[in-house]
């Protein structure tokens, strides 16, 4: 009997969403969250048709030198920087991702980011929990109301367009910055108006990062772009670490050249940089801006559901609903639904 193409799901995720992949796959799922090497992972693809990976596995050439049988990395996040587009196109491999489907629970966090930051939330806990509340002086925990402020945003993806129609109820005019211009109608719809990038840094009261990380977005906020940031500004970075440049962040706030920032992801995460640690006006969160119950069960079902597609299987059969490298399989020959079979 021809042998069942076999799936590797390399963290633990949603049992019954995972279970869709049984009735076609052989499915190897890991049970414990697990940092693997680059050889680790090497090992883990070279005897799997298809993986289920997360932003931590980091998937390029070199480990996918052995992985002769692997036709399909479906990543369980809407960034892709873990993985090596042009490396998997090489070798004939597809790239999903899971995009769209968390879009609003992001823009939800954001603003959480943004109003905890602006109101010290952080600090007064961590003061009220070190037994410090005897008395509280009225010109104490004083912040920054963002009511009636700017909103600038950088990136003006789904996600950005989330964050600007939340804008609304709070008065704020929105500003953006991006690649391209939005529809027009898109415009009228998150009130947002098209600046250049200096005109976004220059008067945005708060600046909300929502851009994907490139070789050219990478420090696309440093020491020259905190520089021309008004020093009540508040930062807010729900994108990708390395976006900021950490350390000038850092020095910013301490010298109070920047009010305050709420941070979800850093560079070279899990580390944090320890001069953001070491201060009181930065909040800080361990990149968990999709991290609702709804929200990951749909980024687990988008993953299946691109893995079955590309085996000809499921409700998207021959088509997966969200290839990031479509063109690359196209020039490698590889087509849908009838990929090439074990036996």
């Amino acid at each position: 009997m021809p042998m069942r193409p076999r799936v590797w799901v390399s963290r633990p995720t949603f049992d019954d969403v995972i279970a869709r992949l049984q009735p076609h796959f052989e499915v190897r799922a890991e049970s414990v969250e697990t940092k693997f090497g680059p050889a680790e992972l090497a090992a883990k693809l070279a005897d799997c048709d298809a993986a289920i990976v997360g932003l931590k596995e980091r998937v390029g050439a070199a480990e996918l030198a052995g992985a002769k049988r692997l036709r399909i990395v479906a990543n369980l996040a809407v960034g892709h920087d873990n993985l090596d587009l042009a490396a998997l196109g090489a070798a004939g491999i597809a790239a999903s991702n899971t995009a769209d489907v968390l879009n609003e629970s992001v823009a939800d966090y954001a603003w959480a980011l943004l109003l905890g930051a602006s109101r010290r939330m952080g600090a007064a806990e961590r003061w009220l929990r070190a037994g410090h509340w005897h008395t509280t002086e009225f010109k104490g925990w004083l912040g920054t109301d963002v009511r009636g402020r700017t909103l600038g945003i950088l990136g003006m993806g789904r996600i950005g367009q989330a964050i600007a129609r939340r804008a609304q109820g709070f008065g704020m005019p929105v500003l953006y910055h991006n690649r391209s211009r939005l529809p027009e109608a898109v415009e009228r719809e998150c009130h947002a108006r098209l600046v250049d990038k200096t005109t976004l840094l220059c008067e945005s009261d708060c600046l909300m990062l929502v851009l994907p990380l490139t070789p050219e977005t990478r420090h696309a906020i440093g020491a020259a772009e905190l520089a021309q940031m008004k020093p009540a500004a508040v930062l807010v970075n729900v994108a990708r670490g390395g976006i900021v440049d950490d350390a000038a962040l850092a020095a910013a706030l301490r010298e109070g050249r920047l009010a305050a920032a709420g941070l979800d992801v850093f560079e070279g995460e899990p580390r944090v940089h320890p001069d953001l640690l070491a201060l009181d006006n930065v909040l800080l969160s361990p990149h968990i801006a999709s991290a609702t119950t709804d929200t990951r069960r749909a980024m687990t079902t988008v993953a299946v559901d691109n893995v079955l597609a590309f085996f000809g299987h499921g409700p998207h059969a021959g088509h997966p609903p969200n290839l990031l490298n479509p063109e690359a399989l196209a020039l490698a020959g590889v087509t849908f639904p009838t990929h090439p079979k074990l036996t």
